[in-house]
């Protein structure tokens, strides 16, 4: 039998089926059978197997959400933010850091068009300006996703070809840290002792990793790399994205692994996306989750006749509403704090701007800015980046050339990278070590086509990070010798 307990106009049921079965609910059918017109008023969770506890309200407990403060920004004593309240008022807590494993953590966020992503994206790049971590952040909808991240951020990437050339960058960023704090003999990551926390984010990700995308193969490669390698390290791997499963995502079951294991939110999704998160191991088997509407203003039927039906009622929107899959109730509805103006702005959001302060953002340690390459050189410097984005471009159409006709010419992570090839040639020749100028002026004698600096950079970054080849010293480069 339920147990009813009805405390300042809340009623809280508590179900249980018998041995034997799982818990199930129809939402409609429920509100039907308790007489209650509105479904917004109504919050189900499920343990995942017989029980589940119903909680109705006398209106929505999630309409109304106030900005953050200063103290929710801040990370607590366990890596935590506060990023928004649980419907039952209690602080939606996510994880920045994990403090007692040394551990940077992996994220995923999904949601549908609206769903408020843009505005999350905003709050975390925020709240790690002010602890002091170095943001790096791809906004693949060509900056207009959060146009105030713009000198907030230690580097923002707007282009695909940017975004290959910062996860290039922190995969190479992570191997540094490795052989750093393995002399150092550390392995764990020591929060700003002395490195700072680097968080790598990749938003409306699945244009960069869906299929047909034209950098998928790598993409799906250097974000699983990172994953694997940066988080011993102080790098933390993001994915915001509009995929309604990760075969969206690079198709890597390593990466689906991956990011099950980390920070998991999901906004308002598509009908389909329930099934998929069950497929995808992010929502164990069993657990349901009710959906979440677009708005939540009650359907009211109205005579076609009623002369004083008004049709422009106001519409207060779910955006933020979400679900914390990672965290300790991952069937308990939350919403995010409100982020940002109310109504839309004809340039930057002065609300935004004041979450990330006035100081200068973290920046990465200066014994790491060799690693980082010249991507990270350039990050500032929109010409510069330009040109190496235009070097990128060429990379590949030089790859797309020479698979026409290459037989069985060696491959790697799908794509015939002929350079490489030819960059492995030149160091083989010379028996010892070269530099990047060097590796470029042997490969443009060797009868193929000519090629850029950049492109020679980046295939000599590309094999380092893969073991082929061994940074020997500044801007030296030789065969591995395993």
């Amino acid at each position: 039998m339920p147990v009813l307990a009805a405390r300042d106009k809340v009623v809280e049921l508590m179900l249980e089926v018998p041995q034997g079965q799982v818990i199930r609910y129809d939402l409609a059918a429920l509100c039907s059978a308790l007489d209650i017109a509105d479904p917004t008023r109504v919050v189900v969770e499920t343990d995942g197997s017989r029980r589940a506890m119903v909680t109705i309200y006398p209106s929505n407990p999630l309409a109304v959400m106030p900005p953050p403060s200063l103290s929710d920004m801040m990370m607590d004593r366990h890596g935590r933010i506060v990023v928004g309240r649980h419907h039952n008022g209690r602080p939606a807590r996510e994880r920045m850091f994990d403090p007692r494993t040394g551990s940077a953590v992996r994220a995923l966020v999904f949601g549908t068009t609206g769903a408020g992503k843009s505005r999350k994206v905003q709050y975390k790049l925020a709240c790690e300006k002010r602890n002091r971590v170095a943001s790096w952040y791809g906004d693949l909808k060509g900056g207009q996703s959060a146009p105030e991240a713009e000198n907030n951020v230690d580097w923002r990437a707007t282009s695909q070809e940017a975004a290959i050339l910062m996860l290039r960058s922190g995969v190479s960023v992570a191997a540094e840290r490795q052989q750093r704090y393995s002399a150092m003999g550390r392995n764990a990551f020591l929060l700003n002792n002395p490195d700072p926390l680097l968080s790598v984010r990749i938003d409306e990700a699945n244009r960069l990793l869906e299929r047909g995308a034209p950098y998928r193969d790598e993409a799906t490669y250097l974000v699983k790399e990172l994953g694997r390698t940066g988080r011993s390290v102080g790098i933390g791997i993001e994915l915001d994205a509009q995929a309604s499963h990760l075969e969206e995502l690079g198709g890597s079951d390593t990466l689906r692994a991956m990011l099950k294991e980390g920070e998991v939110t999901l906004l308002r999704w598509s009908s389909s996306m329930m099934r998929h998160l069950v497929a995808d191991g992010l929502l164990p088997a069993g657990e349901q989750l009710q959906l979440i509407p677009r708005t939540l203003t009650p359907r009211v039927l109205r005579s076609q006749f009623d002369l004083y039906a008004d049709d422009d009622d106001d519409v207060c929107d779910t955006q933020g509403m979400a679900y914390l899959l990672s965290g300790p109730r991952p069937t308990s509805l939350m919403r995010h704090f409100r982020i940002g103006s109310i109504e839309p702005l004809p340039g930057l959001d002065p609300e935004i701007l004041e979450l990330y302060g006035d100081d200068e953002p973290a920046g990465l340690e200066e014994a790491s800015w060799e690693a980082a390459g010249d991507a990270y050189a350039a990050r500032h410097d929109p010409d510069a980046m330009a040109a190496l984005c235009r070097a990128l471009q060429e990379e590949y159409a030089e790859q797309g050339q020479s698979a026409e006709g290459a037989g069985d010419a060696p491959v790697r992570r799908g794509r015939k990278l002929r350079l490489e090839d030819r960059v492995v040639t030149a160091l083989a020749q010379a028996g010892d070590s070269l530099t990047a100028e060097e590796v470029l002026d042997v490969v443009n004698q060797d009868g193929g086509r000519e090629v850029k600096l950049g492109s020679v950079r980046n295939a000599l970054s590309q094999l380092a990070d893969e073991g082929d080849a061994a940074r020997v010293g500044r801007n030296l480069y030789a065969l591995d010798p395993h």
